[in-house]
């Protein structure tokens, strides 16, 4: 994880804890139990999770179950509210739509009836900015204009990705994935990873900015890797597993990334493909600096089940 002015070692022990917050938000997840994942007694690492993150560790995994939660509405119609309710640990259907509408305004099962352009955490953005669809027949056109243009701008393919062995460097907010990147590049350049042929650059979205606000999605500047190394510090290792995706190949500016992402969704629900649980992410096949045009060659990946 990156942030300017935090000490590397606290970094890292977050990290590790949001990782295991992740993968355990169905579990019972208390400040003891993350913080001796974090290797800090509990009142230190209380201070040192606030001090990275700006967000207390209870109000960190009360948001991210309300954004999982939201995720399961939104990509799984057939998992009931009362199911997610009781998996993702509240005492009942009332005290969870209580939790949700103080997050998104909205109770749960209109938060899924609506769907996410105009109710969630990057539509309040956009209706700042005055983008919001006036009206359901203007957001229909819309979707229609998104799907026509993923398809006119990229080859759009079901593959089996491959497992991607990686390193990394995570960013908390979608200001600090520049400086996550620098710091990974000058971890890998003294090693001569980026001079092999067979090394690609990718981005991981841990969140979705359908339901996270941009100040608060986790973005991870990764690396492949082709053969072990070991890894300090910042950057860390992981493993992005093999398994069915979505994937549109294209040559686009980097302003046109956001339209490739919200045309790819809309396909893959006008299709009929469902997410999967692993994370979206981006393959980089040139530097976009020495593109004649400044275009970017990347796939975008899509899991699904």
């Amino acid at each position: 994880m990156f942030s300017n002015g935090i000490p590397i070692e606290y970094l890292v022990s977050v990290n590790k804890a949001v990782q295991f917050i992740e993968s355990n938000l169905d579990q019972n997840l208390t400040l003891e139990s993350v913080s001796a994942i974090a290797c800090y007694s509990p009142f230190h690492f209380h201070r040192i999770f606030k001090n990275v993150t700006n967000e207390t560790l209870n109000n960190y995994i009360s948001r991210k179950r309300i954004e999982k939660a939201a995720s399961i509405l939104l990509h799984k119609h057939e998992v009931s509210i009362t199911e997610i309710s009781s998996q993702y640990g509240f005492n009942s259907n009332s005290s969870f739509t209580r939790s949700f509408k103080k997050f998104y305004s909205l109770n749960p099962s209109t938060f899924r009836q609506q769907g996410p352009a105009q109710f969630s955490k990057i539509g309040e953005i956009e209706s700042k900015m005055g983008q919001v669809y006036k009206n359901l027949e203007a957001y229909f056109c819309d979707m229609n204009n998104l799907k026509n243009w993923i398809e006119m701008n990229a080859k759009i393919e079901i593959k089996e990705m491959p497992e991607l062995n990686l390193a990394y460097v995570t960013s908390l907010g979608h200001k600090g994935i520049a400086a996550a990147y620098d710091v990974l590049v000058k971890w890998a350049k003294p090693k001569g990873i980026l001079e092999l042929a067979a090394t690609k650059i990718v981005t991981i979205y841990h969140d979705s900015f359908k339901i996270t606000s941009p100040e608060k999605v986790r973005i991870s500047a990764c690396v492949t890797l082709n053969a072990p190394i070991s890894a300090s510090g910042q950057v860390g290792l992981r493993t992005i597993e093999k398994g069915r995706c979505i994937v549109a190949s294209a040559e686009l500016e980097l302003k046109d990334f956001g339209n490739a992402w919200k045309g790819l969704f809309v396909w893959m629900a006008e299709n009929g493909y469902k997410k999967a649980e692993r994370n979206p992410y981006e393959i980089y096949h040139n530097d976009y600096r020495n593109h004649p045009q400044q275009k970017s060659v990347v796939d975008f990946c899509i899991p699904i089940e």
